[in-house]
């Protein structure tokens, strides 16, 4: 597969008014709510090195992985996220696949226009394959 870069990273937080204070705060990254986030989704475009930064909270991360609030127990919990884009998801997913990853699920649009696959690391990090709009 051929990675284009790093398109977001995010830390995911069981408490995320906690964690943003380091974050927001402490390091000064300006953060802001995304409005209409029923989770208090805070990120930014603007942190360099990454198209897309975030403090995501855990219910969301399952949410968006599992379609449910709760992280299943059979799995580890995810503290970050990686997502990087590529030129073909559908091909990234695939090749994952064929490596013997097993995907949390697989290609789909988010409603944001993020096309994204995903899968979770021996770790236990949120990996992901992606195109970004625009």
């Amino acid at each position: 597969m051929e990675i284009l870069g790093l398109a977001t990273a995010a830390v995911i937080a069981v408490e995320p008014a906690t964690e943003r204070q380091l974050w927001v705060e402490t390091l000064g990254l300006g953060l802001t709510s995304a409005p209409g986030s029923p989770y208090d989704y805070w990120s930014s475009e603007q942190v360099a090195g990454v198209r897309h930064f975030g403090v995501w909270s855990l219910a969301e991360a399952a949410e968006s992985c599992f379609g449910t609030p709760d992280w299943p127990t059979d799995h580890p919990i995810p503290q970050a996220s990686f997502e990087f884009e590529v030129v073909d998801v559908a091909a990234a997913a695939t090749e994952l696949g064929a490596a013997g990853y097993r995907l949390l699920h697989g290609p789909r649009t988010e409603p944001w226009g993020q096309t994204v696959a995903r899968l979770q690391a021996p770790s236990g990090v949120i990996v992901g394959v992606c195109t970004m709009p625009g």
